[in-house]
């Protein structure tokens, strides 16, 4: 029995699988990720070695294939982590990067952030988007993320660039540093290590909060090491950030993927490797025990919040 509902951060990095121990092809094994190493008791999981449990944490590896043929993509793989329905099995094949037209409907009505806030949870996306994003999605208004979309077609506003300039929202590069190409040379620059406390201040205000990481995605199909290892040094300080200040009696840190890629250098394309569910807090247990893949991710969250 929980006697008290944790707030939940779900922090979602795009095309990350749990791959082999080579550093070579695997950035995981060529980076120095003192903050995740720590939290992994030292060991960077891989295929033969994935699991890691702690009184603290634990990891699973879970499916992101879902039953259907072909590579993982990010448009029915989100879905699936948003809805905790088989997407891909529903349209009969993996779509991405966007989700496929008979998809939307789906994500409309069955999305976490909407299933959450009909049960009386605060919710909130914490991803600021600049001007030029507004523009497109006005000319175009399909091609987001499903977790972007889940998001409008719940109704609720996106972050712009006051509100990432109030420190009430987080960039998607995490220091804000691209803004200044954008049009936006006084957006003030942070650490990522400042910019996961700030992740961790909006937690505190509201029950369920997600942040969205795609350049781990971008390295993984440029096949860079040396931009994986940024990547990577950059999330390793923004999870330092987070847990300066992370009280694990009330909150809960979700850490999970929609596919593989990243973990695999040799390939530009994704791969059908498992991916991480990493969870943090005191009620790690009680989430982990209902997941063995993505569809079980939105489920065991709303179980857990109510």
């Amino acid at each position: 029995m929980i006697a008290r509902r944790p707030r939940i951060l779900m922090l979602f990095l795009d095309g990350v699988g749990i791959g082999k121990p080579n550093a070579e092809q695997n950035p995981f094994f060529a980076t120095d990720l003192e903050t995740l190493g720590r939290i992994l008791g030292g060991r960077m999981p891989h295929l033969r070695d994935a699991h890691r449990s702690s009184s603290d944490a634990t990891l699973l590896p879970i499916n992101a294939t879902l039953g259907v043929g072909g590579l993982p993509q990010s448009g029915t793989g989100q879905t699936a982590l948003m809805t905790g329905i088989n997407a891909p099995k529903f349209i009969g094949k993996h779509f991405g990067p966007y989700p496929y037209s008979t998809l939307k409907p789906v994500l409309a009505e069955h999305n976490l952030f909407r299933a959450l806030h009909e049960r009386g949870n605060s919710v909130f996306y914490a991803n600021a988007f600049p001007r030029q994003f507004f523009e497109y999605v006005n000319s175009t208004k399909t091609r987001m993320t499903a977790l972007t979309m889940s998001w409008v077609v719940s109704g609720f506003p996106l972050n712009d660039s006051a509100t990432l300039v109030r420190g009430a929202a987080l960039s998607a590069d995490i220091t804000n540093e691209r803004w200044h190409k954008l049009g936006y040379p006084e957006m003030p620059v942070i650490t990522p290590r400042e910019a996961g406390r700030k992740l961790m201040e909006l937690t505190r205000k509201h029950d369920f909060v997600l942040y969205e990481y795609y350049e781990t995605d971008h390295a993984g199909h440029r096949q860079s090491m040396s931009e994986a290892k940024r990547v990577l040094e950059y999330l390793d300080q923004l999870l330092a950030g987070m847990l300066d200040s992370f009280d694990p009696a009330s909150e809960l840190v979700v850490i999970t993927s929609d596919h593989g890629n990243m973990e695999d250098l040799s390939t530009k394309s994704h791969t059908r490797n498992p991916v991480p569910f990493l969870v943090i807090g005191r009620h790690h247990r009680e989430i982990t025990r209902r997941v063995k893949n993505l569809t079980h991710v939105a489920p065991a969250i709303l179980e857990l919040l109510n």
